[in-house]
């Protein structure tokens, strides 16, 4: 039997009573998941999170007051352990990017199933990214085609990351698993796993979905690698 420390706390965000009881029966199904609370707004889940330890936000977009990108800016600047997972009806660039920017380290459709989001909780817990397979391929497209790129940022990349660390990133930024990854390089998945985490603690990011922003924005990576 899991101690509560071990559990994994859920934050709900919804303006919505029906999805956030549905999203609550969800992760009280689960025996490695607590459910911590629920806000209706962006401004409830602030408080909420400044008042409670949450490790996992899930966090609707279009809320009134504080809506769910600004939340999510506050929540990832002032609690960089608590992970949030956007969700929203729609699956329009206009949502996501915005909320990758803002420190979400996923992004699933409302329409998503319960067991996906199960498991993209448990995902970003362990440091992953996680995002609606309708998506991605798009989220790279948009990254990759910004008309400005940081080449200071990419010599500092360069500096701080080995070689094989380097590499190790410029896969990333493809969006592929590590036994993907591990396939091309030659590697094992636990030599990959590794890499990935060196990388992220070196350049500072919380997630896989960070490094594929970085990578493109700092112009390391153009469209046609995709």
């Amino acid at each position: 039997m899991l101690n509560d420390t071990d559990r994994i706390r859920v934050l709900i965000v919804d303006d919505q009573e029906l999805m956030r009881s549905a999203l609550r029966m969800m992760v009280e199904s689960q025996p490695d998941l607590e459910f911590v609370g629920e806000a209706t707004d962006g401004d409830e889940a602030v408080a909420a999170v400044r008042a409670h330890r949450v490790d996992v936000a899930l966090m609707d977009l279009r809320m009134p007051k504080l809506d769910g990108i600004e939340a999510t800016a506050v929540i990832t600047a002032e609690r960089p352990r608590c992970r949030v997972i956007a969700l929203t009806t729609f699956d329009l660039d206009d949502y996501v990017f915005p909320a990758i920017r803002a420190g979400a380290s996923g992004f699933l459709l409302k329409d998503a199933r319960g067991a996906e989001i199960i498991d993209a909780i448990r995902m970003v817990h362990a440091g992953h990214g996680v995002i609606a397979p309708s998506t991605t391929r798009r989220l790279i497209a948009h990254v990759a085609n910004s008309p400005t790129s940081d080449t200071g940022a990419a010599v500092r990349i360069r500096a701080a990351l080995t070689p094989r660390e380097f590499d190790t990133l410029l896969e990333v930024a493809t969006g592929d698993t590590n036994r993907d990854i591990a396939a091309r390089l030659h590697l094992s998945e636990a030599t990959v796993k590794t890499h990935v985490g060196h990388v992220l603690a070196k350049l500072g990011l919380r997630d896989r979905v960070q490094a594929v922003v970085l990578a493109y924005e700092s112009g390391l990576v153009g469209p046609s690698r995709r």
